[in-house]
């Protein structure tokens, strides 16, 4: 057994360098505190902390035999939601026990206006923000003026993240004065929000396959990506595309309809149509009638919705494939730029592409995995979030330093002996590598498909995993299969010698990068501590070059994994990050405090977040963030400025980082003055697009 393994020495050998790596990376979140038992409230809704706190508020004073209007007002956390009345595929909503004076009563609860979120097929009704259910109070008639009634109900309700749901409950009391009073100015807000009464019925029709609704609705008004919410449950098919069309004064819906018997089929049906574009919605009622056909098609959203698999695919490999031209993937350029010039058959070139792919996709799958299961576990992580830790920052650094003098020509290292060659296992090593040192970065597409996988099943997750590795490799694997591609290689050569070690170069800048993340996640000790390891590492290697030369070598080169793990692990117990540098357009940290705050205000809000290990959000900060024209328009504009640093492990930015649909960094939200729904930015920001924003919010 030992013997058949001989040939593939050098690829073990690397492997066991990787696992080293991963089982540092694994050490440190290992270590960190259990959440409180209790933290997602327990079964029933008992005890415990609320993630949609609950409030029960009267609209002011009311006199005797009067209405007033009470509001449940419903606060999220961010990364949860509540549900209208008719939830859905799934879920639950807001119900409420009275307990009243005796002649007092209570009419029905009126939901604003839904939204939809779609999680791996399922259609769901839900509120992601602040929302008040609105519920009118008759008091007696004999209620003496300037008397206070107490009121109370038992509220329940289902509080739910993209991942998991609980059910949770509270006792809401208020009172109300009899007589005069100023009214609360909240409630008008509240009430802009509910849909708008139509003053003329609808009529509906049912096909084979759908619901036809015809809507009284005047040809100039505006309507943007429509949605028709029915009020009773299972009559559709609630995740199904709908199509809207105006014909005349008429709104046209076609809903593909449930699988409902005719005996079920109501004599009326209710709904809320959402207009979309925030012009809110309007309420109306259908009764059986002709339903025209035809009419001008309506255009309705087209993103992918959350969720969506093949979306997801797609941005996963588009994604894999833009990293290979990211600042930060210079260490995978390298080592796939030598691994091209070695030149070879056309078997092969195959045989290497597709062992080198596979190391690649095999490493982000494992990645994902690794996410998905720290995730599972209760865990608040996202992507590269193995960069948060730093003992994994030393451990690359090691490792960038180990590949510079590899590149120089001071060793080789196994498996990265370009000119021995390291045969297909030696590919796949250096593909297991090359996706480690090239996935932490977040570049255009993959916040989509890293947000959208991690909605969807386990299984379908780690295949988008897979097609962000498959991107990844797929430069090198189409010059392995296509000799055209290859032709355009140089013949090998003793260029091959001072190419490497003209590599050494970028990867020496990597190296200084990773110094500088060193820095910023664990301090001046902590930097201290890796460039002695790294000295040490660089004496280890050298003063076993002569026995390599002559293939002495053994299992030196994982004597020395252990001493270096252990003492990376020791050295990322005492790292501490330094103060943090002030900013140039006067950004305030991030929290949900603040963001509420900053939106209260009605100026607009620039929200971003970074990370000192994403070498792509640091180009935006550079060209486009830290800025004196962006700072002079922003002041101009009153520009409230946030920032969430994801540098280190911070739960509540990865859990509002979910709540957009995005799995890393960079995110840059722009919420416009007035307090609107905000507006994510591109990924890669233009020098311009901040202050032109700006500028905007200012006339």
């Amino acid at each position: 057994m030992i013997r058949a393994l001989i040939p593939y020495r050098p690829a073990l050998r690397l492997l066991a360098l990787i696992a080293g790596l991963l089982a540092l990376m694994a050490a440190p979140l290992h270590a960190q505190p259990a959440p409180p038992q209790g933290a997602f409230g327990p079964p029933g809704g008992g005890a415990g902390p609320s993630h949609i706190h609950a409030t029960l508020l009267a609209e002011g004073s009311v006199a005797p035999g009067g209405t007033v209007t009470l509001a449940v007002l419903m606060q999220p956390e961010a990364g949860w939601h509540g549900y209208w009345s008719n939830p859905g595929d799934a879920g639950l909503a807001l119900t409420l026990d009275w307990t009243l004076p005796n002649g007092a009563k209570t009419g029905a609860m009126r939901f604003p206006v839904p939204q939809t979120l779609l999680i791996s097929g399922l259609m769901n009704h839900v509120y992601e923000h602040d929302y008040a259910v609105l519920v009118p109070l008759t008091v007696p008639a004999n209620a003496a003026p300037g008397s206070r009634l107490a009121i109370s109900a038992q509220a329940n309700w289902l509080a739910c993240t993209l991942q998991i749901c609980v059910p949770e409950r509270a006792a809401l009391n208020a009172t109300i004065t009899i007589g005069t009073g100023t009214a609360d100015p909240r409630f008008n807000a509240w009430r802009a929000a509910l849909p708008a009464p139509l003053d003329r019925p609808a009529a509906f029709a049912w096909t084979p396959t759908t619901l036809r609704i015809a809507i009284p609705f005047p040809r100039a008004a505006k309507v943007e990506a429509p949605q028709l919410f029915l009020s009773s449950e299972g009559l559709v098919d609630y995740a199904a595309p709908q199509s809207f069309s105006r014909k005349d004064d008429l709104l046209i819906a076609e809903v593909p309809r449930a699988k409902v018997p005719p005996s079920a089929m109501p004599q009326a049906v209710s709904a809320v149509l959402s207009l979309g574009g925030g012009a809110g919605g309007v309420e109306l009622t259908a009764n059986p009638g002709a339903v025209p056909d035809g009419g001008t098609p309506v255009s309705t959203q087209t993103a992918p919705a959350k969720g969506s698999f093949w979306w997801a695919v797609l941005f996963a490999m588009l994604g894999g494939l833009i990293l290979n031209v990211m600042p930060c993937v210079f260490p995978i350029l390298s080592l796939k730029a030598l691994a091209l010039a070695r030149g070879g058959d056309e078997a092969t070139a195959r045989a290497e592409g597709l062992a080198y792919a596979a190391g690649v996709i095999l490493a982000c799958v494992a990645l994902g995995a690794t996410m998905l299961g720290l995730r599972a576990a209760g865990e608040e992580v996202g992507w590269a979030f193995q960069l948060q830790q730093p003992g994994v920052v030393l451990a690359l650094l090691l490792l960038a330093v180990a590949i510079t003098a590899n590149f120089a020509g001071l060793f080789e290292l196994p498996g990265l002996s370009f000119e021995r060659g390291g045969g297909h296992m030696g590919a796949f090593g250096t593909g297991l590598l090359a996706a480690f040192a090239a996935t932490p970065c977040t570049g255009p597409f993959m916040a989509a498909a890293v947000g959208a996988a991690l909605l969807l099943p386990w299984y379908a997750a780690l295949a988008v995993f897979g097609a962000l590795g498959f991107g990844l490799a797929l430069p090198f694997l189409a010059i392995g299969f296509i000799p055209a591609l290859r032709r355009m290689l140089p013949k090998p050569g003793g260029w091959m010698d001072k190419f490497r070690k003209a590599m050494a170069v970028p990867m020496g800048l990597t190296v200084l990068a990773l110094l500088w993340l060193a820095w910023r996640s664990g301090g001046p000790t902590f930097v201290a501590i890796g460039i002695a390891l790294a000295l040490a590492m660089l004496a280890g290697f050298y003063a076993m070059r002569r026995e390599q030369k002559r293939g002495l070598l053994g299992s030196r080169y994982l004597l020395m994994v252990l001493p270096l793990a252990l003492a990376t692990y020791g050295a990322a117990q005492i790292a501490t990050p330094p103060a943090a540098e002030a900013s140039l357009i006067g950004a305030r940290p991030f929290s949900e405090a603040a963001l509420a705050q900053a939106r209260a205000s009605g100026k607009p809000v620039f929200l971003y977040f970074t990370a000192d290990w994403c070498l792509s959000c640091k180009v935006n900060e550079q060209t486009s963030i830290d800025r004196e024209a962006t700072r002079d328009a922003f002041a101009k504009a009153g520009v409230t400025v946030l920032i969430g640093d994801w540098t280190r492990r911070d739960a509540a930015i990865t859990r509002f980082l979910t709540s957009q649909g995005a799995g890393g960094v960079p995110l840059y939200l722009w919420y416009p003055n007035g307090g609107g729904e905000p507006k994510q930015l591109p990924q890669v920001l233009t020098p311009d697009l901040l202050a032109g924003l700006a500028g905007l919010a200012k006339g």
